[in-house]
């Protein structure tokens, strides 16, 4: 098993995540900047949010059928970086949607491929994904909550200027992450063995439990600010729990491959989705105790950083070497892709017809009922596991 190059891994995390950072909770604001109407920008955005749940399993196919994982990981990066530019030019609505649709599917696609590779790497030693993972969590925070400041002195216009260096390091980034050498020397792989995996009811049940886990932060990422704003908290308030959640995910990402080593996948992933029941009961009922709001902004190291590192070390005994990148695109385009719309959706229709308070209170309904499918997930195929 070669070196691990750690820092080239960590590199392309944290700048990937660092755009996404500026770019998911400003890129509306800046659109309206453009002069789009409401229903303009949703339809822009939606761009963003569909391509996560089409692009990365064709994506993953092509790099499989057609070529080495690195070439089509730098034509993403590449491609990223060129179609983000043209958001530059003075493009009519028509175009907006147009270049939004190309950027968002190459973006959308090189994650999922760039874990694979990540995984690749770490073959056998994949405990140890968290520490470098934790790069991308670094980036985010310190983007997202240092652009707002940034922004109300300069005005949204200049976003793309902020972000396009950002596009253009990650083409870099992408070019110094070769795959490795075993990887690069095996055999193609058939893609019945894609669809043979994917029978695997582990692999079912689990990419469900991903589903739910990010149906269940739909209230959450589309409708926190303004929930706490009803309570009679500002923005200040929003920032800092998101503050304390980043804080604790990207310390739980560091010590994860001992927390792996110690207790079995299947309950961990139980206790990610309890304590995200809890979150969001608290959230829903009490959200003007604000120790225990903290508590539940804690919590989000459980129910995105322990869970995503354990969702991967599963994952991957699944989708070994080169299946690793079908295995990813699956896990993205289910949970991200169709989790996240529907999440949004559901969120929705929840606040409307049930309030605020409701929402939430779906949320934890659908955490608790995504446990129940734990324990029957295995951490290798089921006809080896017995």
């Amino acid at each position: 098993m070669g070196t691990l190059p750690y820092r080239r891994l960590s590199a392309f995390y944290l700048i990937y995540f660092a755009a996404l950072g500026l770019f998911s909770p400003y890129w509306g604001a800046y659109l309206e900047t453009r002069g789009l109407a409401h229903w303009q920008i949703a339809l822009v955005m939606s761009m963003w949010f569909g391509t996560r749940a089409l692009a990365p399993m064709p994506w993953a196919w092509l790099s499989e059928r057609y070529g080495r994982n690195e070439a089509w990981l730098r034509i993403g990066a590449v491609g990223t970086l060129l179609s983000f530019a043209l958001f530059l030019l003075p493009l009519n609505f028509a175009a907006l949607l147009v270049v939004m649709a190309v950027f968002a599917a190459l973006y959308n696609a090189i994650m999922p491929q760039f874990e694979a590779m990540t995984l690749a790497h770490l073959g056998a030693r994949r405990s140890l994904y968290g520490r470098i993972r934790v790069w991308g969590s670094v980036g985010f925070a310190l983007t997202v909550t240092s652009a707002g400041v940034v922004l109300e002195q300069l005005g949204y216009a200049v976003l793309p200027w902020v972000l396009l260096p950002l596009f253009a390091a990650l083409a870099v980034a992408a070019w110094v992450n070769p795959d490795p050498a075993g990887l690069r020397d095996s055999p193609r792989v058939p893609f019945a063995q894609v669809k043979a995996r994917l029978a695997d009811g582990s692999v079912k049940r689990l990419l469900l439990v991903a589903l739910l886990m990010q149906l269940a932060h739909g209230p959450y990422y589309v409708y926190f600010a303004i929930y706490l704003d009803q309570q009679g908290f500002g923005a200040s308030w929003v920032g800092a729990y998101w503050a304390v959640g980043l804080a604790l995910e990207i310390a739980i990402f560091v010590i994860m491959p001992q927390i792996l080593a110690r207790f079995d996948p299947r309950w961990l992933l139980a206790c990610c989705l309890l304590s995200s029941a809890a979150r969001w009961a608290v959230v829903a009922w009490l959200p003007e105790q604000v120790p225990l709001m903290l508590i539940a902004a804690a919590s989000h190291a459980l129910t995105f950083g322990v869970f995503h590192a354990t969702t991967m070390q599963i994952l991957s005994s699944h989708f070994p070497g080169r299946l690793a990148g079908h295995g990813q695109g699956l896990l993205y385009g289910i949970s991200s892709g169709l989790g996240g719309v529907a999440g949004a959706i559901v969120a929705g229709a929840a606040w409307r017809y049930i309030g605020p308070a409701g929402a939430f209170v779906c949320a934890a309904v659908v955490s608790l009922l995504a446990v129940a499918l734990c324990p029957w997930i295995h951490t290798q195929p089921e006809a080896e596991s017995a």
